[in-house]
């Protein structure tokens, strides 16, 4: 095998494939990946085995690594059929090298999942992420199908079957408007009813131009989902009534974090947590694009070939090229995507530069870049205040854990350093009056200051802390 060579191509990178394209059979209110349809009118939404073929092949030829990732997305992948993937398992098998691994991952919305899927991807290891918001009543708020039903119960059916069949999965969870503020309620459930042990949590932030808002707001009947609304781009700089605050995301993570980093810290991951800890030691890469110095290894191909720099970026501006008139690496390694991921950087402005937790952040993802800074700077992300208020939260925890890892300990040392500290709170605060000074040292009574229903009452003997 020829394998080609470009001197700018990274070593190995992450590409998510959509072979439906945005076709799905659920309507998600916040879904933007649904008015993708609008960029292939008339097509099938089916990758052709041909296709497939061609983009194992250049994505095998393109890896100069021994670990090579298979990554499905959509829309919803699984419309595609167990014999498509079948095929991509033969595929893959028949053209990787002498000592390669191929990791298979999906993700999916769980309703379609039975018996026969878990038993093909059990059998090839495939990582499965499955997409549920919360227990039934928050998961129906938003995630419903084409007629309007509820999709909690045909997702727990799905993961059942992943369960019965031993598949490896994971849930991912989007933060919107209707479920950030009930942080352990989620956790809880992942944790204690689902048996989750590997979460992520994706902020919704459904941008719009002034014109999309006034125009919403004036229809007599509004729009319920992208589905209804022009090709959504990254354009705009007002967000839906959906749409996450940055300082719910902040108090989100921070709530799950004080549960985590007592009770769960090498039990249960959360890659919110894995990627700050990375930070936190100085580990070259976070593994996670929106939290690393630059991006760009990210990419997503459409059902057709289309390659394009970003899941995020679906959109004719950030279109590379199809890989059936150019070679896959020639794509990734193109002036045109270097670019895309070294203006993560280079775009960061003059705040967030100066910023004491940017060796964390690194700006958030470019997506949710839109606001002005305090000086008036373009470019600052919509989630700052969150990002800011979270990594500060956590900075005791991750100084100790990381100091574990450097010292070849165990991070999860950290709950017993937890618990001590939290019982010497339990005794300095036992015995104060609501009106005496607070034994913190703020200057304030002990009402205003840990007293407080915002420190969680420590006064009781609560594990909350801020």
């Amino acid at each position: 095998m020829d394998i080609p060579f470009n001197p700018k191509a990274p070593p190995r990178y992450h590409m998510l494939v959509k072979p439906t394209g945005a076709t799905c059979n659920l309507d998600c209110a916040y879904c933007f990946f649904l008015s993708k349809e609008m960029l292939y009118p008339g097509s099938r939404f089916r990758m052709a085995d041909e296709l497939l073929e061609n983009y194992i092949r250049q994505l095998i030829e393109s890896h100069r690594t021994q670990e090579v990732s298979l990554a499905f997305q959509g829309g919803e992948p699984t419309l595609m059929g167990v014999p498509f993937f079948r095929r991509a398992v033969e595929l893959a098998e028949r053209y990787r090298r002498p000592g390669m691994t191929i990791e298979y991952s999906m993700q999916t919305n769980g309703t379609l999942l039975d018996d026969e899927w878990g038993e093909f991807l059990a059998a090839n290891n495939f990582l499965m992420g499955i997409s549920i918001d919360g227990p039934r009543e928050i998961h129906d708020m938003y995630r419903y199908d084409k007629g309007g039903a509820p999709t909690f119960d045909r997702v727990m059916r799905g993961l059942d079957a992943l369960k019965r069949h031993k598949v490896e999965w994971n849930v991912l969870c989007t933060l919107h408007k209707y479920n950030a503020d009930r942080p352990l309620e989620i956790y809880h459930f992942f944790r204690d009813t689902l048996g989750a042990e590997y979460l992520q949590f994706i902020p919704i932030v459904e941008r719009v131009t002034p014109e999309q808002a006034a125009a919403a707001a004036s229809s007599a009947e509004p729009w319920h989902s992208w589905r209804d609304r022009p090709l959504y781009t990254q354009t705009g700089e007002l967000v839906t009534e959906r749409s996450i605050t940055g300082a719910q995301y902040g108090k989100f993570f921070n709530a799950i974090y004080d549960e985590w980093v007592r009770r769960d810290v090498g039990r249960i991951y959360v890659q919110m947590f894995d990627v700050a800890l990375a930070n936190w030691v100085g580990a070259p890469s976070s593994g996670l694009c929106i939290h690393s110095r630059t991006c760009g290894t990210a990419l997503a191909m459409e059902h057709n070939g289309d390659v394009y720099s970003c899941d995020h970026f679906v959109e004719p501006k950030y279109l590379l090229g199809n890989i059936k008139e150019e070679h896959l690496i020639d794509l990734v390694a193109s002036d045109q995507q270097i670019r895309f991921g070294n203006d993560k950087f280079d775009t960061l402005p003059a705040y967030c530069r100066r910023c004491d937790v940017r060796f964390a952040c690194h700006g958030g993802c470019p997506k949710d870049r839109f606001i002005l800074t305090p000086d008036g700077e373009p470019g600052l992300n919509y989630l700052c205040e969150g990002y800011k208020a979270f990594f500060h939260h956590i900075d005791e925890g991750m100084r100790f854990m990381a100091n574990e890892l450097r010292h070849e300990r165990a991070p999860a040392n950290i709950m017993a350093y937890m618990a001590h500290k939290d019982a010497a709170e339990r005794n300095l605060f036992a015995n104060v009056g609501r009106n005496d000074p607070c034994p913190c040292g703020s200057g304030r009574k002990f009402k205003q200051c840990h007293g407080s229903a915002a420190h969680g009452s420590a006064a009781h003997g609560s594990a909350a802390h801020t």
